[in-house]
Formats: structure tokens, sequence, C-alpha cells
């Protein structure tokens, strides 16, 4: 599992300091950055680097805007799963490694080069 993490976020050094920088944003920040993460994860195909590039702009979106003493709501809006999909817009997902493989296996059984782009 420890090689995982590591191949994940590269470097554990910096994933603990994001944690960290985590930890220390007020209450709302902390409760909507944690269930961002468990969502985003759920949806990243791949060594999840891009999920990764994402969370780090999110979390230095949340550091500001509690800097300046807006609410994590008022930064997502009240759809919190909106503000996830749009960040993770252009991201590889499972879902687009399903598709990839169901046109992939459809053309293979009918004996086709794949699908037409």
């Amino acid at each position: 599992m420890s090689n995982f993490w590591t191949k994940v976020i590269g470097d554990k050094k910096e994933w603990r300091s994001m944690e960290a920088r985590a930890d220390a944003l007020p209450r709302d920040y902390r409760i909507v950055y944690r269930e961002m993460k468990q969502y985003m994860w759920r949806f990243t195909s791949g060594d999840g680097t891009d999920v990764l590039a994402v969370l780090k702009g999110v979390l230095e979106l949340f550091e500001t805007s509690a800097a300046q003493g807006k609410h994590a709501l008022d930064v997502t809006g009240e759809d919190v799963a909106a503000f996830c999909d749009e960040r993770l817009r252009g991201t590889a997902s499972f879902a687009d490694r399903w598709r990839a493989s169901l046109n992939r296996d459809v053309a293979k059984q009918l004996g086709h080069a794949g699908p037409q782009g």
C-alpha cells in the first residue's frame, strides 16, 4: 500500500504538507475539503496525479478565501459536487477508461480496427 501512495502522490512529504495545510483551515473548509477529496478520488484513473493537482489548486483557493473571511460554501456554492465536477473536467476518469474498453472490446470482436473518431 505504501508503494501505491508513493506512486500516487510522488512525494510523501508533499502530501503530508498538503494535509497539514488543510488541517490548518477553518472548520467549514476542513469539512468541505475532506469530503471533496473522497469524492474526487472515486473518479480518478491512472496514478491520480491529475486529482492531486486539482486538490492543490482547491487548497490554495481555500486558503486564500479563508484569509479573506469567506465561508467554504461561499466559494464552492451549495452544490459542492458540481464544484468538484467542474474542477475535474479534463482529467481522466474511470468512466473514460470503461468507455474506451467497451469500444475496444466491441471493435475487436467485430474485427474492426477500432471506433471511428
